[in-house]
């Protein structure tokens, strides 16, 4: 596959946003809010939305959704304070309450609130508000909500769906071309490699219910692989061998050293012990990817923090480089110092595609000027920003599971799966073309 895979980073118009204290604890706000407008809203704490709503980023919201519960009835004062602001600048307000006193909901009404609906939602009580909003039609009367059934316990990860040696890994190549190559390589320790390698696998995995691309997970980072841990997944002695006989063996004895995923993508664990980087050479570097690409569409490969030989030969293989980073002065000064390697060696600079994880928010007006500035000094366009996971991202990694599995409706997982789809639309295009 050439090169050329189109990414699109340009973020839809925010037309409008969530307000809470905790928008995790309105899942079906979430999912409404998705079912009205996509991908194009946002979500602000209390702390956030007055000074957002004063900025000029915030002409283009139609309504927020202002999401209460019983305990922020004592912030009605500064809950009032946003209504305001919003009501002077045409924005109109919907109210989603969970359990709030009919004096406190009568209260954010008079201060200017246009809708209500009681919390859990019921199917379609957003949309039918905002409609009201519009139309100025009454709202109907609210019955108090049904009690809903608590949600049942989830079962304990167990992944024994793995390939025993001898047995072939699921392998069905359905692009029809060359394999699209996608590896990842953190500049600094801790900047979410491993963890976008993984989900954004899974997400190619996953990315088409009908027909999705075969997906191979490599985990070349020999030292420190975490994908065994992340993906609950045992590590075999196997792929020593094949690493170090890579050039002799055959797609068989590749097939051997593949754990099968939950029947949908296929994984190349790092081995079981501590191996130097140079057990292996740009040649068992390029045959282990000849033999990948043989049987998969899609190979994403987590690369170790190291430059070593065989870095350049997967750099020169892939169809886009990430390199994640933070902002930071170690991301900072690591990522000028790779820039540097990679023109003093005339490597393929413009496959490297610059990742910040952990990026500032969308009215962190401090914060995007710093990305500013750091893409600026280093002369390079930061074209990926992902939200901070928080502690969904660390527990889907304790539990050997990906995010959408643990978190679906969490914002780094909503960004990977934004990637993945404009990657494979990419694929997709080239694919049709050849």
């Amino acid at each position: 596959m050439s090169s050329g895979l189109a990414l699109r980073s340009d973020p839809a118009p925010v037309k409008a946003c969530t307000v809470s204290r905790n928008v995790h604890a309105f899942d079906l706000l979430i999912e409404d809010m998705e079912a009205e407008l996509g991908e194009a809203w946002g979500d602000l704490t209390f702390d956030e939305a007055r000074a957002f709503l004063m900025q000029d980023e915030a002409a283009t919201l139609e309504f927020i959704a202002i999401a209460v519960n019983a305990g922020d009835e004592e912030d009605l004062g500064f809950l009032g304070e946003i209504i305001t602001v919003a009501k002077t600048r045409s924005i109109t307000v919907i109210l989603v309450v969970d359990d709030v006193s009919p004096m406190a909901l009568h209260e954010l009404l008079r201060l200017g609130a246009d809708e209500f609906v009681p919390y859990p939602l019921a199917e379609g009580a957003l949309h039918d508000a905002l409609d009201r909003a519009r139309t100025g039609a009454a709202a109907p009367a609210v019955a108090a909500p049904a009690p809903v059934a608590a949600p049942a316990a989830a079962t304990a990860f167990e992944n024994t769906d793995w390939v025993e040696p001898g047995a072939p890994a699921p392998m069905r190549p359905k692009l029809k071309g060359e394999a699209a190559i996608f590896a990842v390589q953190g500049l600094a320790g801790g900047t979410g490699a491993s963890t976008l390698a993984a989900n954004l696998a899974w997400e190619f995995a996953n990315i088409d219910r009908k027909e999705s691309p075969s997906v191979c997970l490599m985990d070349m980072d020999l030292q420190a692989g975490t994908l065994s841990t992340y993906l609950d997944l045992p590590r075999r002695d196997i792929v020593v061998e094949l690493l170090q006989d890579a050039t002799t063996m055959d797609v068989d004895a590749f097939k051997q050293a593949l754990l099968n995923y939950q029947s949908k993508m296929s994984v190349f664990n790092a081995p079981p012990e501590i191996l130097p980087l140079d057990i292996i050479g740009q040649a068992e570097m390029d045959a282990l990817l000849n033999l990948a690409a043989e049987c998969f569409d899609v190979i994403v490969i987590d690369m170790p923090h190291t430059l070593v030989m065989w870095t350049e030969t997967v750099m020169n293989r892939a169809d886009v480089y990430f390199a994640t980073m933070e902002l930071d002065m170690r991301s900072a000064q690591n990522a000028m110092r790779f820039i540097k390697v990679m023109q003093s060696e005339d490597l393929p600079l413009d496959k490297v595609h610059f990742v910040l994880n952990r990026a500032p928010g969308m009215t962190d007006l401090t914060g995007k000027g710093r990305v500013k500035k750091l893409a600026e000094s280093l002369g390079v366009k930061i074209a990926t920003q992902l939200p901070d996971g928080g502690k969904q991202a660390m527990q889907a990694g304790d539990h050997g599971e990906p995010l959408s599995e643990i978190a679906k409706k969490n914002p780094l997982r909503r960004e990977i799966l934004k990637l993945a789809e404009g990657l494979h639309k990419a694929m997709l295009a080239e694919a049709d073309a050849k």
